[in-house]
């Protein structure tokens, strides 16, 4: 079972002090800026930690950071410290990417409005094993002719902490090391850090994250318990699954970091996914 966190242990890595941090305007505006080498004059913040769902019958999914450019590019990022290896992540990127482009559709516009937009995940761990790059960049190009761009104005991009191949801007490898753990260099490393201490000393935001902790231990009692105490097997799924689902609404976590922190039993995770 995953352990909850003290407030004290929360670093840049873990999403709900990410999400606080990235609510600093001029730092958000910089780390994108650096991450996509463009110049942007300002950022909107359609809500924090935003959520789309697409109908009510549908999984929503909670955005760590989403913001909108002056000319309608929309940057997703996402911090991510679950290494599975077993490819779910690019899936993710796509899953979001139809969610994204579907709640823009939804505002009235036509699929030809949709702009430029970015999925970016910030991984603790090589999200492609064995290359070792820090960073890996994707978009859509035809297979039998280099050079020609299918020009669908999507790009996914991860980035790799542990990453020791490729060039990045010298900011950006300073703060994937910051992130990793390491001791922040340079300017603007060394502002996230100071808004990080400066969040922490916040008493009204450790409040939240504490409440917030608190339901979650309060489903792990309650719920979870009462799922696991049903004799039925059936019984005991619909009951996890109601949890489940209940703290990926309320977190934006993935299914496999609610288990861990519900501690969900292997034996009951495929049928709880599948139910998911």
């Amino acid at each position: 079972m995953g352990r909850i966190k003290d407030w004290e242990e929360l670093t840049i890595r873990d999403n709900f002090l990410f999400q606080k941090v990235m609510q600093n305007r001029r730092l958000c505006k910089r780390l994108i800026e650096k991450l996509l080498h463009i110049k942007i004059k300002s950022l909107t913040y359609p809500t924090t930690e935003k959520t789309i769902e697409a109908s009510p019958t549908q999984k929503a999914i909670r955005l760590d950071l989403y913001v909108e450019t002056e000319d309608g590019t929309i940057i997703d990022i996402e911090m991510q410290t679950a290494d599975k290896s077993l490819g779910w992540l690019p899936k993710r990127t796509r899953y979001y990417q139809a969610m994204i482009d579907l709640n823009v559709l939804g505002k009235g516009k036509d699929y030809i409005e949709l702009k430029m937009s970015f999925i970016i995940f910030i991984c603790t761990f090589d999200p492609f094993p064995g290359n070792n790059r820090k960073v890996y960049t994707f978009s859509s190009r035809c297979h039998e002719q280099d050079g020609l761009e299918l020009g669908d104005e999507t790009v996914k991009i991860f980035l790799n902490t542990k990453g020791t191949i490729g060039e990045v801007d010298e900011d950006i490898d300073k703060f994937l090391a910051y992130v990793d753990g390491k001791a922040a260099e340079g300017e603007f490393t060394r502002d996230i850090a100071a808004e990080v201490e400066r969040i922490k000393q916040h008493n009204e935001t450790k409040v939240e994250y504490m409440t917030l902790m608190m339901e979650l231990k309060e489903q792990r009692r309650e719920g979870y318990d009462e799922g696991r105490t049903d004799g039925r097997a059936e019984g005991r799924v619909e009951n996890i699954v109601s949890n489940v689902r209940s703290l990926i609404t309320k977190t934006g976590w993935s299914p496999d970091k609610a288990f861990d922190m519900l501690g969900v039993p292997q034996e009951d995770r495929a049928s709880v996914a599948e139910k998911l």
